[in-house]
This record gives structure tokens, C-alpha cells and sequence, in this order.
């Protein structure tokens, strides 16, 4: 079905030990958001509440602390918040057509319920900073830096009259051309702003040189990652699933460019290549791989585990480790902050819009032998369904079958694990063959 002449083939022997990896990137992040708790709610430190599109690295080389949206959103999901908070959204007057993934932040501070909302709720932050990649984002930032009593700053999100589709070949040493620069030169001109505002707010320097160190070991983590990524999902049997390859890319992500991010890249990706030697198999018997596309179910992450011992379908694949590599890496660093404008802009747009996203995810479906994919198609979040479509059209025409899922990241209230997985099921036993 698929032409991966680079795929490694091994014997596959099942595995059920979970990565050291996982275990230590999740400790870490506990411990981190303890940190960031005490940092923002207990000590009140100017801190931001930024989208994850944004250029963080301006936030890390000032050590002014973050609340990224989408974690955030993440983060009261997983404690089976999100229904109560969409009840509030609608109480409020809302539509429930609501984009749900970037406005359960929103919602939480709209309920102003310290007994309910996780650390009683976010405090005033110094700034909220969102790139305008739908219509939704200008309207929920502005209400919710309303709400909190804030100012929103905005960074826009230009078309592209240069469309390259094959910006994951191209975009670590062609970020000039592959982003455009007129499109670089304006979020250059929006990033110094942002570091006049935070400067003056704050009473914290940004340091030019900070960021272009910065920037290195951001290369050094991602180049680890890129090397992960090549051996988690070309290998066939799958030797990591995505259950754990999401929390050690993600996290590390998070903090990209930190000593403890760059060292734990090198961990995970020690990790896998020992998995790949020993010839460890996520699955007992590998019959079907599959490709994830979309954010995480987050609030259930227990669903791609669940088609392996029925079927042997095994998650290999999720945007999130391979985009660390085809997005993150960055040479010819002479002009650090331009660096990083080429790429930031564009984030949103090269996972969620045609031709990037299916040209990418054509790719790599060929490149990891892909069966079949299942799409996320959170209805209420618009930009996560922009280019699925296309996406879904350009996979099968490569003879990848593609199941529609109709389910949210974040809203559990639809939501049937059961019925989910037989229907995958169903779907995967009429439109796939089995490996032998």
C-alpha cells in the first residue's frame, strides 16, 4: 500500500513496559506546574497567557512565566471539567457552536468559581498574545482579556501568495523563502513591539544574545526529536506508540531550549533506538498501523490503546513528535529574532490548511507505512477542520482509507469510548487488510 523504502523491519517482541522517558517527563511536568502555580497565583509574578502559535522563546529568554491556552484547556479537560464550563459558555449567552478548544479558558474565568476552577482560577496576566489564524481568536481574547481585566496583543496571520507544500523539506535552511519575507519582516516588527511592552511592563530585559543561545539548543533538542521520530514511526513493528510519544514530545515543547528539554530528548530518544536494537513491539502482533490527525483526545487518552488487542491496530503516528523536526529546526541563525519569526509564522497554518497539511501528511504516511488514518473532526473548532477535508481526499487517492472521527479534543459530552472503538473497529475490518 505504501512506497517506505526507508522503513526498518524487526522480528517484534512485545513490550508492556512503559519508557523511563514518559514516567520522568510527566514527573517533570507536575513539578513544573507546581512551580508555575506558586509563581503566578501565589507570588503574582507578571506572567501571560499566550496561544501555543506564539513565539514563547521571547517569554523564555525574559523568564517571565506562560499559561498556554491550549494546555490550559488541556489541563481542565483532563479533570473532566470541560462540560460544566460549556454550560457556563452557554449560560453567558454563547452560542454552543462555540469554538470549544480555545474558549474553555475563557469559560473558566467567565464562572469566577475559585471552588471550582483549577488553582481557583488564572489572576490578571500581564498581557494575552494570540495570532489571528481564525475569525474566533481576536473575539475570545478580547473577551477574556476584558474579563480579567488585561490587554490582549494581537499578531496577525497573513495569507501566502508563495504556497509551498513541501515546507517540511525545505524549512530549516529555506525559511526566507518557504515563509516569505515580507510575512517574517512584519511578526519581526510585532515581536519587538511585544518586547517594548513586556519590558516596560515587567521591568525585565530581553537579551538578543539570550535567544540566539537559545535558539541553538532548541536546534539540538529538536535534532534528538527529529531522530526519535524517525525511529518511533518508521519501524516496523512500532516500537512506541503515541500514547507515549505525545507526552515526550510535548512536554519537552513546552519548555524548548531548557537544559532539563534538551537532555530529555536525548533520554527518549536513547530510549527508542534501545527499543528498536531489542526489537520491542507496542502491539503482540502489529496487523494494522495507523496515522492520528488532529490535537489530542485529552480526555481520553486511554482510546488509542484500545484497538491493539483486538485488532492489532496500533497508533504509530501523531503530528506531534515528526513536527518537531519538519517545524522547529532553524539555521542560519545571523538574525535570531527573524529565525524565529520564520517559525512561528505559519505554525497553525501548515498543520490545519491545504497544501501543507496534506502534502506533509501524504508524506508521511507513505514514509511510515500508514494503513489507514483517522481524522479528529471537532465540529465547534474551525480551524482544526479547515483542511481535513483535503487532507482526507489526498490520503485516499494515495490508497490511505480515512475514518472521520466526530468528536472535540476537549468536550467529553458526546463523547462514548465504546461506541467509539467499535466503530473504528467496523471501519478498520472493511476498509484495511491485515498484515500478515
Amino acid at each position: 500500500m505504501t512506497d517506505a523504502s526507508d522503513i526498518t523491519r524487526q522480528t517484534g517482541e512485545r513490550s508492556s513496559k512503559r519508557l523511563n522517558a514518559t514516567a520522568l517527563a510527566t514527573r517533570f511536568q507536575r513539578e513544573f506546574v507546581k512551580e508555575l502555580q506558586e509563581r503566578v497565583v501565589e507570588k503574582g509574578e507578571p506572567f501571560a497567557i499566550v496561544q501555543a502559535d506564539t513565539p514563547h522563546e521571547i517569554f523564555h529568554v525574559m523568564d517571565i512565566p506562560m499559561v498556554t491556552n491550549q494546555w490550559w484547556a488541556a489541563y481542565i479537560s483532563a479533570k473532566q471539567l470541560s462540560p460544566y464550563y460549556f454550560e457556563v459558555m452557554e449560560r453567558e449567552g454563547f452560542p454552543a457552536s462555540s469554538c470549544r478548544y480555545c474558549s474553555l479558558g475563557l469559560a473558566c474565568t467567565l464562572d469566577n468559581d475559585p471552588e471550582k476552577a483549577p488553582w481557583g482560577g488564572l489572576p490578571r496576566p500581564t498581557v494575552l498574545v494570540a495570532r489571528l489564524t481564525c475569525d474566533c481568536i481576536q473575539r475570545v481574547f478580547s473577551l477574556w482579556a476584558d474579563a480579567l481585566g488585561s490587554r490582549f496583543y494581537p499578531l496577525e496571520a497573513p495569507g501566502w501568495e508563495h504556497k509551498d507544500g513541501q515546507w517540511f523539506t525545505k524549512g530549516k535552511l529555506e525559511w526566507d523563502e518557504v515563509y516569505t519575507a515580507q510575512r517574517i519582516d512584519l511578526l519581526v516588527e510585532e515581536m519587538k513591539g511585544l518586547i517594548r511592552f513586556l519590558e516596560a511592563e515587567t521591568g525585565r530585559t530581553f537579551d538578543n544574545g539570550k535567544l540566539l543561545a537559545l535558539m541553538h539548543r532548541i536546534n539540538a533538542q529538536e535534532e534528538l526529536m527529529e531522530e526519535a521520530a524517525q525511529l518511533a514511526t518508521r519501524t516496523i513493528p512500532c516500537p512506541v506508540g503515541i500514547a507515549e510519544q505525545m507526552p515526550n514530545a510535548m512536554i519537552p515543547q513546552w519548555h524548548r531550549g531548557a537544559d532539563w528539554a534538551v537532555e530529555h530528548a536525548r533520554l527518549f530518544r536513547d530510549e527508542v533506538k534501545a527499543r528498536v536494537e531489542a526489537g520491542a513491539s507496542v502491539a503482540k502482533t502489529e496487523k494494522i498501523r495507523l496515522m492520528w490527525i488532529g490535537a489530542g483526545l485529552w480526555h481520553d487518552p486511554g482510546f488509542y490503546d484500545a484497538l491493539e488487542e483486538r485488532l492489532g491496530a496500533v497508533f504509530v503516528w501523531s503530528m506531534y513528535l515528526p513536527f518537531t523536526g519538519a517545524k522547529y529546526i532553524r539555521y542560519n541563525l545571523d538574525d535570531p529574532l527573524r529565525a524565529l519569526a520564520s517559525r512561528i509564522c505559519g505554525m497553525n497554518e501548515v498543520l490545519h490548511l491545504p497544501p501543507w497539511m496534506n502534502d506533509w501528511m501524504v508524506a508521511e504516511a507513505k514514509a511510515c507505512a500508514i494503513d489507514a488514518a483517522v481524522i479528529l473532526q471537532p465540529t465547534t473548532n474551525r480551524l482544526s477542520v479547515s483542511g481535513t477535508k483535503f487532507t482526507k481526499l489526498a490520503l485516499e487517492k494515495a490508497g490511505i482509507p480515512v475514518y472521520e472521527m466526530p468528536a472535540d479534543m476537549v468536550d467529553a459530552t458526546e463523547w462514548s469510548h465504546e461506541r467509539m472503538v467499535d466503530d473504528v473497529a467496523q471501519f478498520l475490518k472493511e476498509r484495511t487488510v491485515a498484515r500478515e
